[in-house]
């Protein structure tokens, strides 16, 4: 189901730095039941106190920012000013529900026709299991942790197998916050583990964010044991530039939009949908564009292109673009693997992609953009709307008529007007489609794994 061999490459290199065990069995199953015991005490733990502790890890973040940036650099091969604006979110999101959260917890009470009254109360459901990815290490876990620690639930995080060392750096952020022991824990589990971890009644939910087939193995899983799952998975985002768009603003969104983290986000705009009428403006100063992202070493503070996460995922989109080219794109930059080591992969951009081409259907995670020309707004929307996907999007026009036309007919879970999609603390996350079930941050964070109780007097 997941890899489960958990080592520290230099993506830099292909080198591996360093090795971590797997949990034995026993080990695996002492996590679950300390997990599960520490909940009797932290859900009945005063709101105030769980938020005083969410209060300090948003601190940590911010005064352990180079610690948690370097190891990112070095892990996963993210730039290291990227690293750092990472670093900073996680703290925001924290930050957040240490502040809103009493108030997102607030009693619901209900306008009821009979006598008497009813309220919904929020509570929590119990331990619950993580299974976070490498490309976010610490913004996928903090939107995941934050919220649920708050509400009372505690946590088993399964991190991905190639970043170990930031979920060590993760787990002593929590542990020098104060959380009680067994409230949150690293687990260096295998797939077989997990698997025994959704089907044990002792825990009660799970959420995933990676591929759409770990998704489907783990949603199969949490539907036959009767558990609550959150999945966010894979996304192929359209990028739409319509008629009446300002080009030099769209290309300003587009390029880092694609280009950013690698292109290593199920949220960067993968396909750029544009009107016959702009395409020739958008064409040349895309390309101008994403000339500047050079490839470089990623702990210059200078570099915006470092490498892959891994020589396999380079590998990945480098047999995606071939496929492309052999049966009639047009490669416009990059498309050809660098000498040398390391998982490094050029600002690609190609036009020409076609129904029978891999990269018209699958989710190109790396950085590669492809260049669709429309005749019209509704093709532009039958096209954006023409994938398995269905997670964020964005679209440029300067016609607010036009713009609320394509919004109500786009098949997603976020749109952007005139920007891509950002997230934020405090606005809900998540797609339709492939691209998951379920919505992380903002109050919707807090509301996936909580039993929302009624409570009736008279």
């Amino acid at each position: 189901m997941l890899m489960s061999k958990y080592a520290t490459t230099d993506p830099t290199t292909g080198t591996v730095v360093a090795k971590f065990e797997t949990l034995s069995d026993e080990q695996a199953s002492a996590s679950l039941g300390a997990a599960d015991e520490a909940y009797r005490a932290w859900r009945i733990t005063e709101v105030g106190e769980r938020a005083a502790v969410l209060h300090r890890v948003a601190d940590l973040h911010r005064e352990r920012e180079t610690e948690l940036a370097e190891l990112m650099t070095l892990e996963m091969g993210k730039p290291i000013a990227q690293a750092r604006g990472e670093v900073k979110l996680s703290a925001s999101i924290f930050r957040y529900y240490a502040t809103k959260g009493r108030d997102l917890l607030v009693d619901e009470e209900l306008d009821i026709a009979g006598s008497g009254r009813a309220l919904v109360r929020t509570v929590p459901i119990g331990a619950l299991v993580g299974i976070m990815p490498w490309n976010f290490p610490y913004y996928q876990v903090a939107r995941f942790v934050a919220p649920n620690l708050l509400l009372g639930n505690t946590i088993l995080l399964k991190h991905a197998s190639n970043c170990p060392q930031q979920a060590l750096a993760i787990e002593a952020l929590l542990r020098d916050a104060g959380s009680p022991t067994g409230v949150y824990q690293n687990i260096f589990a295998s797939s077989d583990q997990i698997a025994g971890f959704i089907a044990d009644p002792r825990l009660q939910g799970v959420s995933l964010t990676g591929s759409e087939r770990a998704g489907s193995i783990v949603g199969q899983l949490a539907g036959k044991h009767m558990k609550k799952a959150v999945l966010e998975l894979g996304g192929s985002d359209p990028f739409l530039v319509l008629r009446s768009a300002d080009v030099n603003d769209a290309i300003s969104a587009a390029v880092p939009g694609r280009f950013g983290n690698a292109g290593q986000a199920c949220t960067s705009s993968k396909r750029m949908i544009v009107d016959a009428t702009v395409w020739d403006d958008f064409l040349e100063g895309f390309v101008d564009a994403a000339r500047t992202w050079t490839m470089g070493e990623p702990s210059d503070p200078a570099t915006r292109l470092g490498p892959m996460s891994s020589v396999d995922g380079r590998d990945e989109i480098a047999e995606q673009v071939a496929d492309a080219v052999a049966k009639g794109a047009t490669v416009h930059l990059g498309g050809t693997v660098p000498d040398g080591d390391g998982a490094y992969y050029p600002a690609t951009v190609l036009s020409g992609v076609t129904p029978q081409m891999r990269a018209y259907r699958e989710e190109l995670f790396g950085p590669v953009a492809v260049l669709h020309k429309v005749e019209s707004t509704d093709a532009a929307i039958d096209l954006a709307n023409d994938s398995a996907f269905g997670l964020g999007s964005a679209i440029f026009t300067t016609d607010d008529a036009e713009a609320a036309y394509v919004t109500d007919r786009l098949d997603v879970g976020m749109v952007g007007i005139n920007t891509t999609i950002k997230s934020a603390p405090d606005m809900p996350f998540g797609g339709v489609k492939t691209s998951g079930i379920g919505r992380e941050l903002g109050r919707f964070g807090l509301d996936e794994f909580a039993n929302k109780k009624l409570v009736r007097t008279l």
